[in-house]
């Protein structure tokens, strides 16, 4: 009997290896089998881009595919956002895959026969529209996840809830959207999420790759608006007024002391960058304001609040030192993106069937930031799918956000792979 019950153990833990190593390859074949249309996809949505909270085709695009399925389908949430549900045939957990939508307002360079020539109107102006940050191939791997976990339904065990976000580079001024709009929508409320994940491809990052980092991985983003307030005069005359363009000049060198000097940035990084500044409409006269604006990013919750200090502080002194004064606004749009460690110890070996293990590494925390964050009320895991083409040094690489941006689509079944599997592998 003790012989039988040992033997019995044995079979037990060989069995469970084996059976995820064969949905592996059900998953792997499926996937590459679905991968011409998975790049027509990609190509289509970034042929077609559409801005935040305006991705009404884009949105059209994903439901129609959606309801293909057979999918529950739900619309509107967050303005455009759509979700999927799938149930699976057997009892289990519910867990999310997430994917964004929106575009930038960024005319683009690149010779394609898909290239865009969409324009839109933002903050008042006409400007092109590009998916300049990859949101394009997010769309694209989504769906192919989900047409691939559709054609296993019966085998799945639990629900799959596929959320497919608008405007994560932030809503127009003055709208709610994002992330942030969908979970206070209750998207992680019904079906309850238990744990979400999330990807996003990298163009410096050669294709065929996974790069993932347990805690933190992308910085919180703070947009801060310092306005200095002096008094004007003529521009002959500089010591009858005071000068709001000097000081901020000064309140500039100060804000990167914070980081050169005061930071403690072998705990982690920070980044107090100024974007614009904006003041004055004549060459002979001395403004009675000046506004700078820019974003801080961290990637620790005390040194953010500590930053923010900071700023108050500097801005403040420095002003006041040249006999201004100045009002200051820090708003935080997206907290720090943090991995769940023991969540992604838990999943590795699922990225691992993805793209192999020896194309799986860990990387480091990055000072672009992601409203995925939102979403983390629960238990997560985001990482970095590559879209370099391969054998291109990174240094070549058109960063994203830019008008050159490029990513090599041919290996998009990686992200659909490693959503797959993460979906097979979870229910333990």
């Amino acid at each position: 009997m003790k012989l039988f019950l040992s033997l019995l153990f044995v079979m037990t833990l060989t069995a469970t290896p084996a059976a995820a190593t064969d949905m592996s390859r059900e998953i792997e074949a499926a996937t590459m089998k679905l991968m011409p249309k998975v790049i027509e996809w990609r190509r289509h949505v970034h042929q077609y881009p559409e801005l935040g909270n305006r991705e009404f085709k884009t949105a059209k695009f994903v439901e129609d595919h959606l309801r293909g399925l057979g999918m529950e389908v739900r619309t509107g949430i967050a303005h455009t956002g759509v979700v999927g549900i799938l149930r699976g045939g057997q009892p289990g957990p519910v867990i999310g895959l997430r994917a964004d939508m929106d575009a930038l307002p960024v005319t683009e360079r690149n010779d394609l026969p898909f290239r865009s020539r969409e324009t839109a109107e933002y903050a008042g102006n006409t400007v092109g529209v590009m998916h300049a940050c990859g949101h394009d191939a997010h769309v694209a791997m989504l769906m192919g996840a989900a047409e691939v976990l559709a054609g296993m339904k019966d085998k799945i065990k639990g629900t799959v809830v596929f959320i497919f976000q608008p405007a994560e580079e932030g809503p127009p001024p003055g709208e709610e959207g994002g992330a942030e709009l969908m979970v206070k929508e209750g998207v992680m409320n019904d079906p309850k999420i238990e744990a979400i994940f999330g990807i996003h491809i990298n163009s410096r990052t050669e294709a065929g790759t996974i790069k993932y980092k347990p805690g933190s991985i992308m910085a919180a983003s703070d947009w801060f608006e310092i306005k200095v307030k002096g008094r004007q005069t003529h521009g002959a005359y500089p010591w009858l007024g005071t000068d709001p363009i000097a000081a901020a000049t000064q309140i500039y060198t100060g804000l990167q002391m914070i980081v050169a000097r005061q930071s403690d940035l072998p705990k982690a990084p920070v980044v107090i960058t100024v974007g614009r500044i904006s003041g004055g409409v004549r060459e002979n006269i001395i403004p009675e304001e000046l506004v700078m604006a820019g974003t801080i990013r961290t990637l620790d919750a005390e040194m953010q609040k500590d930053v923010h200090e900071r700023i108050r502080r500097t801005a403040t002194s420095i002003a006041e030192s040249m006999g201004a004064s100045v009002e200051i606004n820090i708003e935080t749009k997206a907290p720090v993106t943090h991995n769940t460690p023991e969540l992604v110890e838990r999943m590795l070996p699922s990225l691992h069937k993805a793209a192999g293990r020896e194309n799986v590494t860990m990387g480091e925390w990055v000072t672009g930031a992601e409203d995925f964050s939102f979403f983390q009320t629960v238990p997560s895991f985001y990482f970095f799918v590559g879209g370099m083409p391969k054998g291109m040094d990174p240094k070549d690489a058109p960063p994203h956000h830019t008008p050159d941006f490029y990513i090599d689509d041919s290996r998009l079944d990686v992200g659909v792979k490693a959503f797959a599997n993460i979906v097979f592998d979870y229910p333990q």
